[in-house]
């Protein structure tokens, strides 16, 4: 077992723990923990299109479907399947909801935070207006950007349940299924 410093476990300070142990890794824990950046087929995905595997830098049409017969098709990498979910209309559909929902959202509570921050410092006089007792605006604002926070979570989560989850999991399953036949049934 090795430490964060590069040291073997039980290593200690003396001179022969000084000693670098990096030239010759023990065989039974390169095999216990594979490379996470090799076999990931999320390693080489390209999420913004750039690049694109066939080298002339024109994007590959879209396939219609993302579920194919594994007998009718030459044999693909991992990184390929995960290149054609990506470039799916149903991978497309989902991001496109993710992306209604979180700009405007985002942009709104923007606007509010700045807009309190803006008023605590240019308006005290307004900020210092009580409201109710001792409870002035300002502490009316500011419990209103944690009521925001919650509301826009919850927004955000009933979003997601609603709209997105399900075609997520069914792109998950589908993913898992070309996979699954990139890599000759092995799963």
């Amino acid at each position: 077992m090795q430490s964060s410093n590069d040291r073997r476990h039980g290593a200690g300070g003396g001179p022969e723990g000084a000693v670098d142990h990096r030239e010759a890794p023990d065989d039974a824990c390169a095999e216990a923990s594979p490379s996470p950046g090799y076999d990931d087929p999320w390693y080489d995905a390209l999420a913004s299109g750039w690049g694109e595997s066939t080298g002339t830098g024109v994007p590959e049409p879209a396939p219609s479907s993302t579920r194919r017969e594994p007998a009718a098709e030459p044999p693909r990498s991992a990184a390929d399947v995960y290149l054609e979910v990506q470039r799916s209309p149903a991978f497309q559909e989902v991001r496109s909801r993710y992306r209604r929902f979180v700009t405007p959202a985002v942009a709104a509570f923007f606007v509010w935070y700045v807009a309190y921050v803006v008023a605590a410092t240019t308006a005290p006089a307004l900020m210092a207006r009580p409201v109710a007792g001792a409870v002035n605006v300002a502490m009316v604002a500011g419990l209103g950007q944690f009521l925001t926070t919650f509301l826009l979570t919850w927004a955000y989560a009933r979003h997601a349940r609603l709209r997105r989850d399900r075609a997520a999991l069914e792109l998950r399953w589908d993913t898992q299924e070309l996979t699954r036949g990139a890599r000759g049934g092995v799963s």
